[in-house]
């Protein structure tokens, strides 16, 4: 499977080793809760998507790689006790809580999560001492004298052992103890992800037009050579880095996260190239409507690869603007569902004091969040846009007297109109950004695969479901686009007229 099948796949095994009768018993027993044993080359993105469903399951994570660990880490170790039995005193061995159970404990106490995912990364790399100890824990989630809580599932994860010399294969006793997926990598899903997550226009070109670059690994006379969708991701890191700071982005540079040679070498001239067609294009003068003389007899003569990078540019500018519109829409909802609350009750006297309680709250949630591991950068930029924003009315009421209520609501209309333009702007930009496809490749292949790039974009996909677009209609009619129940300038004028 890859690996956007093995994330639904663990999600569905979570809920269902979470699911409780009506007497609160779990419903499959713990003993037949067999951990899931994830295992695929590294760099696919096994780690990731744990994270990935602790934010979007709200539960807590707790994440240890097993190649450190020996029996007395991971156990606990052993101390003397007395103990009375058949009337007779004995002295007996009892291990001190195991450093995997007790952080599991602490971070449940400091988020108010009871339930969560303990993951245990290379798993099949323990050591020789630890290995004994593993059948316990597999079956029955035990270390050492303590048990794995109540409501907290096991996902390990290990590569095979041609890419670790430390791997030891599992006997069929271990294995038929877990829940065995393997994940291969692929492209096209993980490409789903890349877009969404704002890698580099460049990269995700080269790609498309060299797909068996995306993941290799070998071993040459040299050594190792290898080639991970981490390394791409981590590799798009550094190219935004380097670009905001005007550094030279070399070969050198580029290979020290593709190790490839050939592959680096071609990443670096398409990269030259992908910045040229940047500078040549003037990209943000064609989203604005106002495409230099030349822009359009360039586009019709230039080559595929060429087409391919100008279209991967336009996607990497609307994107960022669809991503602030979605952002900023999410805080202004947030926001004036707390102001609606607040208004039911405040006074002039008592205003700024609940606005503090709620920044308070929100703060509070996001500190749980981060301490259960689940807090994922969106949500984390909508809270704090959150709290920005109400701090803003603190400061704002705290200078006046009376209709505090009054100012804060004038505000947020003001700032509603100011979301109403930003939206209006990126919905522009886009109808321009069609146009100028049209006039340049007709409804050839080079709309076609613009449109499908839209398509795999979260952000894009996210604006259009909420604000329209009828070129995008036009070009993709499968395309199911709800209207939202309630619409923030409902919201508004509720707030402002209630």
């Amino acid at each position: 499977m890859n690996i956007r099948e093995a994330k639904t796949e663990i999600k569905h095994t979570i809920e269902l080793y979470l699911e409780k009768d009506k007497s609160g018993e779990y419903i499959i027993p713990i003993v037949r809760q067999r951990p899931i044993f994830l295992i695929g080359a590294p760099g696919i993105g096994k780690t990731a998507i744990m994270e990935q469903i602790a934010a979007e399951m709200d539960i807590a994570l707790v994440s240890y790689s097993m190649t450190h660990h020996t029996r007395q880490s991971a156990i606990g170790l052993p101390y003397l006790t007395e103990k009375e039995y058949a009337g007779r005193k004995c002295t007996v061995s009892e291990y001190t809580m195991s450093e995997i159970i007790a952080s599991i404990y602490e971070v449940m106490e400091k988020s108010g999560r009871s339930e969560g995912i303990l993951f245990l990364d290379e798993i099949n790399c323990v050591s020789e001492t630890l290995a004994p100890s593993m059948l316990l824990f597999l079956q029955y989630k035990r270390f050492g004298n303590e048990q794995v809580p109540q409501g907290w599932v096991i996902v390990t994860a290990g590569n095979p052992p041609q890419y670790n010399k430390s791997v030891k294969e599992f006997d069929v006793v271990t294995l038929d103890r877990l829940k065995y997926m393997t994940v291969e990598e692929n492209y096209h899903v993980w490409k789903q992800y890349a877009s969404s997550a704002s890698l580099h226009p460049a990269i995700l070109a080269f790609l498309d037009l060299n797909e068996t670059c995306f993941y290799q690994i070998s071993t040459t006379i040299e050594g190792k050579q290898y080639i991970t969708a981490r390394g791409w991701e981590d590799l798009s890191a550094a190219l935004r880095g380097y670009e905001n700071h005007n550094f030279e982005v070399t070969s050198a540079l580029i290979m020290q996260y593709i190790t490839v040679p050939d592959v680096a070498r071609r990443f670096a001239a398409f990269y030259s190239l992908f910045q040229k067609y940047r500078n040549n294009y003037a990209i943000e003068d064609i989203l604005a409507g106002k495409p230099q003389a030349d822009a359009v007899q360039k586009a019709k003569d230039a080559s595929f690869d060429e087409r391919i990078s100008v279209i991967s540019l336009f996607r990497d500018l609307l994107c960022e603007r669809f991503r602030d519109c979605i952002l900023d829409e999410e805080i202004l909802q947030k926001t004036v569902k707390i102001l609606r609350k607040i208004k039911k009750n405040a006074s002039d006297d008592t205003l700024l004091s609940m606005i503090s309680g709620n920044i308070e709250e929100i703060s509070c949630a996001i500190h749980q969040r981060e301490e259960a591991g689940n807090l994922d950068r969106e949500q984390k930029s909508i809270d704090t846009g959150c709290i920005l924003l109400l701090s803003e009315y603190t400061e704002s009421i705290s200078k006046i007297n009376k209709n505090k209520f009054k100012s804060i609501q004038t505000d947020f209309a003001k700032r509603t109109k100011a979301h109403e333009s930003q939206i209006d702007a990126a919905a522009s930009c886009l109808a321009n950004t069609f146009r100028f496809i049209r006039e340049c490749w007709n409804n050839g292949q080079e709309m076609v695969l613009f449109v499908t790039e839209l398509t795999m974009n979260l952000y894009a996909t996210g604006f259009i479901s909420r604000w329209g677009s009828d070129d995008y209609y036009q070009y993709n009619k499968e395309l199911l686009v709800y209207d939202q129940e309630h619409s923030l300038k409902q919201e508004i004028e509720a707030l402002i007229n209630g």
